[in-house]
């Protein structure tokens, strides 16, 4: 028996380390969680569902302008926004509490407070030190803002989601993910968007058609896309705020909202005085196996900084614990991972880019589509879907999938089970298609872009 008080303690009750901490538990071993803030971690509380909570309350504006249509007529219709923050956060404190409870029943000791470490063993949490054989690091990781003046006035996405009045002007700082999502949000329900990004489209790294689309139906959607742009200063005033932008211009807002990124929550957690590795964007090094360069110390998730997506960080905790207390070495496959942004309208992708495509094979084959939704027709709506496949010359394998339009998500899930397989184009064009539908359109294309 070890002389620790456990086998494992896991820093951070997020998505991974609630995972892994049950695993371990389910195993057999002495498991504690520690959590300063909410038990549930940053998609769960501050993150992800929310968001999406929020989404879909704001697409239902869309949802009664289409309406007309099809022969409804709506009237006397408002929206009350912080009946919606409350409707979220009631069912935050639902999902936190059936958290508690996994965690409970599994076993697992749930130490509230802020975890250091003091060395590669021990955890201190409100001056009491807790010890273990194995410690993982799962704290996630953190919005982060620039130094400017006037930053101060600024929000982030955490405050955003519990906003108890909806403004009327906002600026979105930022050409991510989390940047669109909200832009889509607030657009949606009235306020008056401007997005500021210093890139020339939204959401560097995704497919440059998938971009342009999108941006595309944002600006269709009346959101001020300034492009190339940057904000020198933030200025309080008697109507809100004035932001300085590139070439002197200013801006006026109700509310600011930076999402320019986040940063690995590892300040302040003593990880140096252990002896663990950070990189130079802070986040903690590790190997395949998400082994720390102490021994006993692991780490999976946004703390890592590899792909900081929710269902991965749950994958590497499955990994971890297959690792390191099951005899099952495994290490978490990142190849082919579907992804989303839950933009107006949404996208989804899976798979390589059309540049990395070109790299990795050289010859490949394009075929893209874009057409009007079915549902739009008699709606009036312009907004337009946009799928792209991307097929290896030589193997003709599927190797990169891309679509924006409604229910993007869901029909990429899916097909992302045959590029996962391997797919190849052939297979796609012998499948019969579901008609009517938009998704059918992926398996019906014939005509390679030239």
């Amino acid at each position: 028996m070890s002389s620790h008080d456990f086998d494992l303690i896991t820093l951070g009750a997020g998505s991974g380390g609630v995972r892994a901490s049950r695993l371990a538990a389910q195993a057999g071993k002495r498991v504690a969680v520690v959590e300063e803030s909410r038990v549930g971690g940053t998609c769960v509380m501050r993150g992800c569902v929310p968001k999406k909570l929020l989404v879909y309350g704001a697409h239902f504006a869309q949802d009664l302008a289409d309406c007309q249509g099809y022969g409804w007529d709506v009237e006397g219709v408002a929206f009350d926004w912080p009946r919606l923050i409350a409707a979220k956060n009631a069912e935050l404190n639902r999902l936190e509490g059936v958290y508690q409870r996994i965690l409970r029943d599994s076993g697992v000791t749930l130490i509230e407070g802020r975890g250091t470490l003091a060395d590669a063993h021990t955890v201190m949490v409100g001056g009491r030190s807790h010890t273990a054989d194995t410690i993982l690091i799962a704290t996630g990781g953190r919005p982060s803002l620039p130094d400017i003046p006037g930053i101060e006035h600024a929000i982030t996405s955490n405050e955003a989601l519990d906003l108890m009045q909806l403004p009327g002007r906002v600026v979105i700082v930022g050409g991510g993910y989390i940047a669109v999502e909200f832009a889509g949000i607030f657009n949606a329900l009235g306020a008056a968007v401007v997005q500021v990004l210093r890139g020339d489209t939204v959401l560097r790294g995704f497919d440059q058609d998938i971009r342009a689309a999108l941006a595309e139906e944002m600006v269709r959607a009346g959101i001020d896309l300034r492009t190339e742009t940057q904000v020198q200063s933030i200025e309080r005033n008697d109507h809100g705020y004035s932001l300085r932008l590139t070439g002197d211009e200013t801006v006026e807002a109700d509310l600011v909202l930076y999402a320019t990124g986040r940063a690995p929550n590892t300040a302040g957690l003593g990880l140096e005085r252990a002896g663990v590795a950070l990189n130079g964007k802070g986040a903690v090094v590790v190997d395949e196996y998400s082994r720390t360069s102490v021994a006993n110390i692991w780490a999976v998730g946004d703390v890592t900084d590899r792909v900081n997506l929710t269902p991965v960080a749950i994958n590497e905790a499955v990994a971890f614990v297959r690792t390191a207390f099951l005899g099952m070495p495994a290490a978490m496959d990142y190849d082919a991972i579907p992804s989303a942004v839950f933009s107006q309208p949404p996208i989804a992708t899976v798979g390589l880019t059309e540049a990395e495509a070109c790299r990795r094979y050289g010859e490949i084959d394009v075929y893209l589509s874009r057409f009007k939704p079915m549902r739009n027709i008699l709606a009036g709506r312009d907004e337009r879907t946009m799928m792209k496949l991307l097929v290896d010359r030589a193997s003709d394998r599927v190797v990169g999938l891309h679509m924006a339009g409604a229910d993007a998500p869901e029909i990429v899930q899916g097909f992302a089970v045959a590029l996962k397989c391997g797919a190849t184009k052939a297979q796609f064009d012998a499948t019969v298609g579901i008609h009517p539908t938009a998704a059918e359109e992926l398996v019906t294309m014939r005509e390679r872009r030239p």
